[in-house]
């Protein structure tokens, strides 16, 4: 598989000499947590990584990260890659093929004409926008989600926050990062669907939604056309600049890394997430089920209508996304699984958590297809889609349902898909057909038990594989090299490219739905959906 530690047939020697000659590429990608470097060679393989560990802070109500810690983290997790490439190939790189950055979506940061930051940078995290958002999904028929950056720009108009009228210049914090590298002021497509809707014909923004926009902010506040606030929006393997000597010294303190090297347009995780995964195409997408639970399907065309459940942004190529997000995922299934692992050592079983986890796991594909008649909610935190503030883990039953471990097991496990399959329930409304979507997660970990059942949940084929196990910074660096081939002639398109070169050779594993799982987790998610109004009144009462 390319995506190996190392192709199996190179040689440490051959490594060194692409290290050498520039022949890879880097990318870096800034996590709410971690800042992550990954260095790939000619065929997509990670040769070395580097992160750092940060946190945003909450300050005057607002959370943020500064800009000096921005600053501090690329610098260490670049130090830490060039390290470790040292460490292991015993050469340091001094140039690549190409760099790209990518970073968490949405946000606000302002700038002056000056460049000078105008408020401290306001990030996804923050759900103070919540008129904005509301009036502009209104005006645009359009959902605007409270993290959008065009949601944060219309709430400080709103509140007359006194630096809207020194505004030059807004974007992500990948594309200042980007712009601190190259000067250039662009975007990814996939994360400027991020700022503001994009039109998936021009990718670009949507000039007729732009202004709207513009005519209703007049009405308030004497500004320039939004459009000439935002950054220019580029699409997968374009030129988005180079680094400048500036930049160099910006990036690598010690003066090794030498100016010039092509940048591929800065992209947001969601969209690296998509081609880690292999989800780019129309008709593909990937599921993500950790802390919180989330789908993203790339559409064959515009949705109808406009849908609370649903934020709808690009693939790094332009083509349209519907993104199903849930605040809760796989925490309450971790908590039952840890009360099994007490109750195994008050028996005096020793067994590690992974075992029990896959114990559990696989007593559920003994569980009735509908679930037995129980009912499990893992809303440790709020829930928008299914409109709850507040959230109360329940297990519900009534007196003919059949309790045992396995309709349990099962129960618990379609409680986590519970709410995604709601939102892609909308999909389906809207006549949105899946070929095939990428599965990723520690649930996922115990073969063939979860991926059975949310192919149930979402009645469409689900693949496992290792594809994903590098992540956003590994996605971000096979986007320079495609930028890279782009530039030297390549005419293949986004997924033309991850198929014949990246993925050729990836270890997957695909299943597809059984009819009568579909039919019983159809069942249960009736039932879900009415049992919605016990959860809604456990928020009030407890």
């Amino acid at each position: 598989m390319t995506q190996a530690v190392t192709n199996e047939s190179a040689t440490i020697e051959a490594i060194r000499k692409d290290i050498e000659s520039g022949n890879t590429t880097l990318g870096i990608e800034l996590g709410s947590t971690r800042i992550k470097a990954c260095l790939i060679g000619p065929d997509g393989s990670p040769l070395a990584s580097g992160s750092h560990d940060w946190e945003n802070v909450y300050q005057d109500k607002l959370w943020t990260y500064s800009l000096e810690a921005v600053e501090a983290g690329m610098q260490d997790s670049y130090a830490k890659l060039v390290a470790d490439v040292e460490a292991t190939y015993g050469v340091r790189p001094t140039t690549y093929g190409g760099i790209g950055i990518s970073a968490m979506m949405h946000g606000y940061l302002a700038f002056d004409a000056s460049g000078n930051l105008l408020t401290p940078f306001r990030t996804w995290r923050n759900t103070n926008t919540g008129a904005a958002a509301e009036e502009l999904s209104e005006l645009l028929d359009y959902n605007i989600p409270l993290r959008w950056s065009v949601a944060h720009w219309y709430q400080a108009i709103l509140d007359n926050e006194p630096h809207v009228s020194q505004i030059a210049f807004l974007t992500t914090l990948a594309g200042y990062v980007h712009w601190k590298l190259t000067g250039e002021k662009v975007l990814g497509v996939g994360d400027a669907s991020g700022m503001f809707p994009v039109d998936p014909e021009a990718r670009d923004y949507d000039a007729r939604l732009l202004s709207r926009v513009d005519e209703r902010v007049a009405t308030r506040h004497e500004s320039p056309k939004l459009v000439d606030l935002l950054p220019k929006v580029l699409v997968a393997g374009e030129d988005a600049g180079s680094l400048t000597e500036s930049g160099a010294a910006w990036l690598d303190p010690t003066g090794a890394l030498q100016s010039g090297i092509l940048l591929c347009p800065p992209e947001g995780d969601a969209g690296t997430g998509m081609v880690a995964t292999n989800a780019v195409a129309p008709r593909t997408g990937n599921v993500s089920a950790g802390t919180s639970i989330f789908a993203m399907v790339v559409l064959e065309h515009a949705l109808k209508t406009r849908h609370h459940e649903l934020d709808l942004v690009t693939t790094p190529s332009g083509d349209l996304v519907a993104m199903v997000h849930c605040n809760n995922g796989a925490s309450e299934l971790n908590a039952w699984a840890t009360v099994f692992g007490q109750f195994a050592t008050a028996l005096g079983v020793s067994a590690t958590s992974d075992e029990v986890f896959g114990a559990f796991f696989r007593a559920a594909l003994d569980g009735e297809a509908n679930g037995g008649g129980l009912l499990a909610y893992n809303y440790l935190a709020g829930e928008p889609i299914t409109g709850l503030d507040q959230g109360r883990p329940l297990f519900v039953r009534t007196p003919d349902s059949t309790l045992n471990l396995a309709n349990f097991a099962r129960t618990q496990i379609y409680g986590a898909f519970g709410t995604l399959a709601l939102g892609m329930r909308v999909l389906a409304g809207e006549g949105v057909a899946i070929d095939d979507m990428f599965a990723h997660g520690g649930v996922f970990r115990t073969a063939g038990v979860a991926q059975r059942l949310l192919a149930a949940a979402i009645n469409a084929p689900v693949s496992v594989g290792d594809t994903a196990s590098e992540g956003g910074a590994w996605g971000i660096a096979v986007l320079a090299d495609y930028a890279r081939a782009r530039a030297n002639g390549s005419k293949a398109s986004l997924p033309e490219y991850l198929n014949e070169r990246v993925f050729a050779d990836a270890n997957v594993s695909t299943v597809a739905p059984d009819e009568q799982d579909v039919a019983g987790f159809a069942q249960y998610l009736d039932q879900y959906h009415a049992g919605l109004a016990v959860e809604r009144a456990a928020t009030e009462v407890l």
